[in-house]
């Protein structure tokens, strides 16, 4: 059985920095493309970041590239999210998830990933 989870989030001002974890087991943790979402109050889940397997390709929403990057430990069984220059509508749940092909990548709907976590708050205030 597969288990995903987050952890990291927190309340921060805006302009600062703030790093996300995420583990899955139950399975080679190579095998997975590993993507974070965020889902703000009263909006719809949305995609922010997604990596491959071996870590070599990555993927953003416009809105955070140049502010957020994505990478994983495959050692540790670990996924990052490094956000930096947060913006009060950084605001969100953000999700982790884990897609059954480690090769793949670019991959941004919520549909076609496998496994997801919980979720971990995080909150920017102006």
């Amino acid at each position: 059985q597969v288990q995903v989870v987050e952890s990291g989030g927190g309340l921060v001002q805006a302009g600062d920095s703030l790093r996300l974890s995420c583990t899955a087991s139950g399975r080679t943790f190579r095998s997975f493309a590993m993507a974070w979402f965020r889902q703000a109050p009263g909006k719809e889940r949305e995609f922010v970041a997604t990596i491959s397997g071996s870590g070599g390709t990555t993927y953003y929403v416009n809105s955070v590239k140049g502010r957020f990057t994505i990478s994983r430990d495959n050692a540790k069984n670990t996924v990052y999210l490094q956000m930096n220059s947060l913006r009060p509508e950084d605001t969100a749940v953000y999700y982790c998830a884990a897609k059954d092909d480690g090769g793949s990548f670019g991959y941004s709907k919520d549909w076609q990933y496998d496994y997801w976590g919980q979720g971990t708050q995080v909150t920017v205030s102006s």
